[in-house]
């Protein structure tokens, strides 16, 4: 890696892992219920809310006029101390269980879907 390699990798950072919606207060009143962030800033069509752990990204939402129509491209996955517990607070504010998963020496992990069919995962912490 050369100095000018080194000098972007050390300025080039992901400050937000954007949503798109089809109705941005659903998103964001499902996910800041689900993570236990605040939102940060609104503006027009666009919703940022806190960081989703540390110095990592933020996770914001755009407003778009199509819907959902294949598998997302990009997920979430979620690390929680139970996840069956988690899973069922998902479910309680509207997201659904798609199965379960287990891969390796990978911790087993639920497969969830937000109101708007985007997909996420939960695994447990404990088995980490």
């Amino acid at each position: 890696m050369g100095a000018y390699d080194r000098a972007m990798s050390e300025e080039v950072r992901v400050t937000a892992i954007m949503h798109d919606t089809t109705d941005l207060d659903q998103a964001v009143a499902f996910w800041t219920a689900v993570l236990g962030i605040e939102i940060l800033e609104r503006a027009g069509n666009f919703v940022y809310l806190g960081r989703l752990s540390g110095e990592g990204p933020h996770l914001a939402f755009q407003l778009v006029p199509e819907a959902k129509a294949v598998k997302n491209r990009l997920h979430l996955d979620i690390k929680v101390p139970d996840r069956a517990d988690f899973a069922a607070r998902v479910e309680e504010l509207g997201g659904r269980r798609l199965g379960e998963q287990q891969e390796g020496d990978f911790p087993a992990w639920i497969v969830m879907a937000d109101p708007q069919g985007n997909e996420f995962c939960v695994y447990d912490g404990r088995s980490a």
